[in-house]
């Protein structure tokens, strides 16, 4: 009887097998025993690694630093391959990390940042299901065209490109149809495998991380709060002439499909496509700084992820102007006033190179002790550089390497200090690498005028802070004719720095050490 069960449970699973292998709408992922079983094996296999390659090589030796390098890469390699396999959320946390500049080592965040380019994409069946359940339509109802090949492909969604049946071209976003299920699970298999390394590795803490994804994750999963974002930054920054944000059509946007204007452009890294397409460099990274120092400082409301494949760069055929068009807005994060103002300040003492209120309002975001490291990593410029005043000199080729360097060997110190600071300077310091990023591949990084933009988004700030506590109208006069006398100071340094760089200027220099050397 037990050999007639055991043959007729083998013949079930066998059938089972070969069903589930011609299945080609079946994918290995949708089990869950399989990805917590992929990043089990993943976790212990990078948790050996950095237990046994360092053990017997004396710490801070040149064989030291050089095996740490590899064990580095070779766990930055695996962790890449464990995200591409179990996508979803797995890519999103891996492409976040990605961005860490500055505050993961180099061999992480290079090989993590190929994950923006290597999204999964979702199948004609998996997208015509999605749009058939939410919209109630089938694909050829709704459009006049619809491209297969998606525009883009993300993390959790996908852009196709469009033709309404009035005649319209849209980009609609359709969200990956198996992301929801699996993003709780995901994330909580993440938090505990992250307290597993913590107790083999103390030292290590990323469960600020999980905290984020947490958080945010459910918000970026919803289109519609995704278009009221879009909606809301377009009116906040409606006097930024430069500025485009896709209108959204609220009559077919759902949770999991959201219907955008069309708009197309080069990526804002790419300088040489500005250049073919006669776009100014330099003026499209001072109009980014602007916008996101007006974000950030004024506003407090800041889009927290500009990739360059969310940030695109076009020339208005008609009136000849480059526009900056914003994409993706399922990311925001909401500054408290006290926090802003906080934050204003300690950029303003960061310019002016003051220290004791670099260390004050360091102190105050909860940088503790380690406002140094703090002022660094907010920067991505040396303790010697921000003691000299960071709008002084522009970053160099050693002083870019001694900072990568330092991020590997105060690893511990930023783990506990991004434990400690509050959760909204987090996607802060994601939004500030990035921009970085965008900066270095355009050779515009560091430049007097992003400073002095930033410089006049803090003072505007402050003084409309002030105001709004001040009961007296004489002191509100007087913040208000303090607050033009600052930005004129400003207006005037960057006539002289633009007169000090232009052929004018040079006449004018010339001639008067002409006038000098005659009298």
């Amino acid at each position: 009887m037990a050999r007639r069960v055991l043959k007729l449970a083998s013949l079930v699973a066998a059938t089972s097998g070969i069903y589930l292998y011609g299945n080609k709408f079946l994918d290995p992922n949708d089990f869950g025993v399989v990805r917590v079983g992929r990043a089990i094996a993943t976790t212990a296999v990078i948790t050996y690694d950095y237990l046994t390659s360092l053990r017997s090589v004396p710490y801070g030796s040149e064989e030291y630093d050089f095996l740490k390098s590899q064990v580095h890469l070779r766990s930055a390699e695996r962790l890449r391959e464990l995200c591409c396999a179990n996508r979803g959320t797995f890519i999103k946390v891996g492409q976040h990390l990605g961005a860490l500049d500055y505050l993961l080592p180099e061999e992480y965040t290079r090989t993590l940042k190929v994950l923006h380019s290597q999204a999964p994409q979702s199948t004609r069946q998996e997208i015509e299901q999605v749009i058939r359940e939410d919209l109630g339509k089938e694909i050829k109802e709704l459009f006049l065209s619809f491209e297969d090949t998606p525009l883009g492909a993300a993390s959790l969604a996908q852009v196709h490109k469009a033709v309404l049946q009035d005649g319209r071209t849209v980009a609609v976003k359709i969200q990956h149809p198996k992301v929801q299920a699996q993003s709780s699970k995901d994330i909580l298999l993440m938090e505990v495998l992250l307290l597993v390394v913590k107790q083999i590795f103390p030292d290590f803490e990323f469960m600020w991380l999980v905290e984020e994804a947490k958080k945010n994750l459910p918000l970026e999963l919803d289109f519609l709060n995704e278009g009221r974002n879009a909606e809301k930054v377009a009116h906040m920054l409606k006097n930024f002439d430069f500025l485009k944000v896709p209108r959204i059509y609220w009559e077919l946007s759902t949770r999991r499909v959201l219907l955008m204007e069309f708009m197309e452009g080069g990526q804002v890294n790419d300088r040489a496509y500005m250049e073919r397409n006669g776009i100014n460099v330099n003026e499209i990274s001072r109009n980014l700084g602007r916008l996101y120092s007006e974000m950030i400082f004024v506003n407090g409301f800041v889009h927290c992820d500009p990739h360059p494949g969310n940030v695109l760069v076009k020339k208005c055929p008609a009136s000849g102007k480059a526009h900056i068009i914003l994409l993706d807005h399922g990311l925001y994060q909401v500054l408290s006033e006290s926090f802003r103002m906080d934050y204003c300040r300690l950029w303003q003492a960061l310019i002016k190179a003051d220290m004791k209120r670099v260390q004050k309002y360091s102190r105050r975001l909860g940088a503790g002790d380690l406002y140094p490291l703090f002022a660094c990593m907010l920067t991505a410029r040396s303790w010697e550089s921000v003691n000299r005043g960071i709008d002084r000199l522009p970053v160099s080729a050693s002083e870019d390497v001694e900072i990568r360097s330092n991020a590997a060997a105060y690893l511990p110190q930023i783990t506990r200090l991004l434990n400690n600071v509050p959760r909204q300077m987090l996607l802060l310091l994601k939004t500030n690498d990035l921009l970085r990023g965008i900066e270095s591949a355009l050779h515009t990084r560091a430049s007097a005028s992003s400073f002095l933009n930033m410089s006049r988004c803090c003072i505007r700030a402050v003084s409309t802070y002030q105001r709004s506590k001040s009961h007296s109208l004489y002191r509100r006069a007087q913040i208000s004719l303090t607050e033009a006398l600052s930005l004129w100071q400003i207006n005037l340094h960057e006539l002289f720095l633009w007169l000090k760089g232009s052929q004018l200027g040079n006449w004018v220099i010339a001639l008067l050490s002409w006038m000098h050397h005659s009298t």
